[in-house]
């Protein structure tokens, strides 16, 4: 059980109507589902129930939260220019913990990602979004995500687009990924349910971890 709420976490993180115009800082509210043809672990999912993410927006810089009873706070931190992600997680039985890295995409974790443009077409809070269908094979384990997309914000990455160095250019603002994890199907659903563009302080994007947290 814990492995797969690890998972979900890993996942979820790493998302006013504005219509069309560019977002470059402000405050992005999504509402996550995660659901699994397996019956006895779609009844622990829906233990978690619906999760809600706020994302944190300056230029380059994002900082993503959730809290849920299952899986604790967990703070995401990504500079999108140096690849730098901070994770802050306070979990139940886990406590403060912290990892920190340096996210290098290299051209063989490149090989094992494949990234195709598709013909479907989404609006999410007036945003055009252009479809794209991604396939990731890690250690063994096949991933696919099919995200729709906003070009309307720039240089902003979440866990799941940092991996994918230039191959994808914009936002997602409706995602879906499908993975196998301990031979069941798990389905997460993301969607943006509000954007609001508004000044938010430097300080909620330092990478340096609190005194609080110990190294993971």
């Amino acid at each position: 059980m814990k492995n797969i709420l690890l998972f979900i976490v890993a996942v979820v993180f790493s998302f006013t109507t504005i219509a069309q115009e560019k977002f470059t800082e402000g405050e992005i509210t999504m509402k996550q589902t995660t659901s699994s043809s397996n019956q006895d672990v779609n009844v622990m999912l829906s233990e978690i129930g619906e999760m809600i993410t706020t994302t944190y927006v300056d230029g380059t810089k994002s900082r993503t939260e959730s809290s849920n009873p299952m899986t604790g706070d967990v703070i995401v931190i990504i500079d999108g220019e140096s690849n730098e992600l901070l994770q802050l997680m306070d979990m139940p039985g886990l406590g403060k913990k912290y990892t920190s890295q340096k996210v290098e995409v290299t051209e063989e974790m490149l090989k094992t990602i494949t990234v195709t443009e598709g013909i479907e077409t989404k609006n999410v809070l007036g945003y055009d979004l252009k479809q794209y269908k991604i396939n990731i094979i890690q250690d063994g384990t096949e991933m696919t995500i099919e995200m729709f997309i906003t070009d309307k914000i720039q240089g902003v990455k979440t866990q799941q687009t940092v991996m994918l160095g230039d191959k994808v250019n914009g936002y997602p603002l409706y995602m879906v990924i499908t993975m196998n994890q301990m031979g069941a199907e798990i389905v997460v659903k993301s969607e943006v349910t509000k954007m609001e563009a508004k000044t938010i302080d430097d300080n909620k994007f330092s990478l340096t971890p609190p005194e609080a947290y110990e190294k993971m």
